[in-house]
């Protein structure tokens, strides 16, 4: 099973970033665009995790707590690893500590049942397409310009979900297996 976990963006979030992707889409056929219904915030990536294992992530997971809701705002655009070689095209997370925290807390219950820990620092952002050639069209260039500051909405976020990524032809089909609102700290 290919696994990972994120947080769920609300419906008008993702309507505004649907009409941003399909303004963005025909400026540069390089980018392979994330589907509007796959947009989501990935808090870990498991990757492939055998199904005996379900059962212990799932408990893992309950197990995390969180400063719930956090407030997360959605604002400007941005590149990795950089805008001299763009490879992925991002929308930034602008949010509190909690959110690291919580990253944080999800990455250390998973490393107890064997999954290995993310090597990069937690950087939160949406992914909106990646580029395998690592180029920028002129056209793709000057429009992202008007939205490096842009905001795209907001949400509280309330709860985390162990979401499962079965690849097609069509591109990747995401089932949520389970969701974790987890024990508030204090």
């Amino acid at each position: 099973m290919r696994l990972f976990v994120a947080l769920e963006i609300p419906n008008d979030v993702r309507e505004t970033i649907a009409r941003l992707i399909s303004e963005l889409k025909p400026l540069d056929n390089s980018w392979k665009w994330t589907r509007a219904e796959n947009l989501h915030v990935t808090l870990k990536f498991l990757g492939e995790i055998p199904r005996e294992k379900l059962n212990l992530v799932c408990n893992a997971l309950r197990a995390v707590s969180s400063d719930w809701p956090i407030p997360v705002n959605f604002d400007g655009m941005g590149f990795f690893p950089n805008e001299r070689r763009p490879r992925v095209l991002w929308i930034g997370l602008d949010a509190p500590s909690a959110l690291a925290k919580l990253a944080a807390g999800i990455e250390g219950a998973l490393a107890s049942v064997g999954a290995p820990r993310e090597e990069r620092a937690f950087a939160p952002h949406l992914t909106l397409a990646r580029n395998k050639d690592g180029k920028l069209s002129e056209k793709m260039r000057t429009a992202l310009v008007k939205y490096s500051c842009a905001q795209f909405g907001a949400m509280n976020a309330t709860a985390f979900h162990l979401i499962e990524s079965k690849l097609k032809s069509t591109g990747a089909e995401y089932t949520t297996l389970e969701s974790f609102s987890g024990s508030s700290q204090s």
